[in-house]
């Protein structure tokens, strides 16, 4: 039986409102062993907002409920900020979607992959540099004597994403949320970085998260997918069976990919129905 890292339950992320409270997310629930699980879905459907429920970085007034929220034996509802800040990185961590937002543009970029070592481990900087040399030599960035001395703007989109895996890997975690890390890349060097985190959460045997919004990428790279729909999980399939979806929200993504060698004069909108936005049963993401 797979080792269960993460288990989330009725997860509802709630923002109030002047006519109430606004649920982003409402009634999440699946678990993460060591693979790849891809939530895919349209922009506000709640993806990126379970990744930072999770990672507890849900600002207030927003607030996170959930009937279990457990990485491994703790019980994420009962941490502080304090308490999150010791898990972020160690335990669990997430990449952003553009590097240029996630990395501090006055500090070299070896530097802030050697504070994230010497917050974790209490290292020398001397150790703490040696291992950033290691992480940075491990994305297979090439010359990282080079690169580490280098700031943000300096290096190319895709490095930079490379640099923010080679950060948020650096201490070791179980879990990687990676919240569209290919999205404000070029085409051509997606695949390489997507690559490249394959290869290192393989060799780690550790736990992926992937959100996106692009149904092939999804279903090419990861094990499962969880289909969301304003703010719950409406579909949980196989990736090499998103094709057998039945859900009509999950076909009618499907339906509007364009396909090469297949020319249309339009492509097909999707025709929502009310009844999606019913709360379904929890239980509907709980099982692969």
């Amino acid at each position: 039986m797979t080792e269960t890292l993460l288990t989330v339950r009725n997860l509802r992320v709630v923002y109030p409102g002047d006519d109430g409270d606004f649920r982003a997310v409402r009634n999440v629930s699946f678990t993460l062993g060591r693979e790849r699980l891809g939530i895919v879905g349209e922009s506000g459907s709640g993806k990126s907002t379970t990744g930072r429920a999770i990672m507890g970085l849900i600002a207030r007034p927003g607030r996170v409920e959930a009937d279990e929220l457990r990485l491994g034996d703790t019980n994420l509802s009962d941490l502080n900020e304090a308490g999150f800040r010791r898990l972020r990185g160690k335990r669990i961590a997430m990449v952003l979607q553009d590097p240029k937002f996630s990395l501090d543009p006055v500090m070299s970029v070896g530097k802030q992959i050697a504070e994230t070592h010497r917050h974790h481990f209490r290292s020398s900087k001397a150790e703490a540099r040696h291992a950033a040399l290691e992480m940075l030599h491990s994305v297979h960035i090439r010359d990282p004597e080079r690169v580490y001395d280098q700031y943000p703007h300096q290096v190319s989109g895709g490095m930079g994403q490379r640099i923010m895996i080679a950060m948020m890997l650096i201490a070791g975690p179980d879990i990687l949320i990676a919240d569209e890390p290919t999205s404000a890349l070029d085409v051509s060097v997606q695949q390489q970085v997507l690559a490249i985190m394959d290869e290192m959460v393989r060799s780690r045997g550790m736990g992926l998260i992937l959100i996106s919004h692009n149904l092939h990428l999804v279903s090419s790279f990861c094990d499962r997918i969880l289909v969301m729909y304003a703010g719950q999980i409406v579909e949980v399939c196989e990736a090499g069976k998103l094709h057998e979806a039945q859900h009509p929200y999950t076909r009618g993504l499907l339906a509007a990919l364009p396909e090469l060698g297949h020319r249309r004069d339009e492509l097909p909108q999707l025709q929502r129905d009310p009844s999606w936005m019913i709360d379904l049963p929890a239980a509907v993401g709980a099982s692969a």
